[in-house]
């Protein structure tokens, strides 16, 4: 059973940077593994999602800023955040797609603000 442990999170004034690791612990086997966030009143929205073969997707509102790695090494996955804005505040979230299903991490706060 695998289990995905989110940190990194905290509050970072506009334009700062920040990094997200999500641990990974239990029988791995991935077809991808991402973030996504999920902003107050909001749906949980795809931020970077990188597949076993290694193709990585971002969302558009956050191309060229967010870089999503792993090391494999550490079973670890990280989501550098720069240039950071008010509107990328949400609960980030670690996801990992298997052909069992999705398994969740348990979220980590992001806040934006001056």
């Amino acid at each position: 059973q695998v289990q995905l442990v989110e940190s990194g999170g905290g509050l970072v004034q506009p334009g700062g940077s920040l990094t997200l690791s999500c641990a990974a612990s239990g029988t791995i086997f991935p077809l991808s593994m991402g973030w996504y966030r999920q902003a107050p009143g909001k749906q949980r929205e795809l931020v970077a999602v990188r597949a076993s073969g290694g193709r990585i997707n971002y969302a558009d509102s956050v191309k060229g800023r967010f870089t999503i790695s792993s090391d494999y090494a550490k079973r670890t996955v990280y989501l550098h955040m720069t240039t950071l804005k008010p509107e990328d505040t949400a609960v980030y979230y670690c996801n990992q797609h298997s052909i069992t299903g999705d398994t969740w991490g348990q979220g980590t706060q992001v806040t934006v603000s001056s």
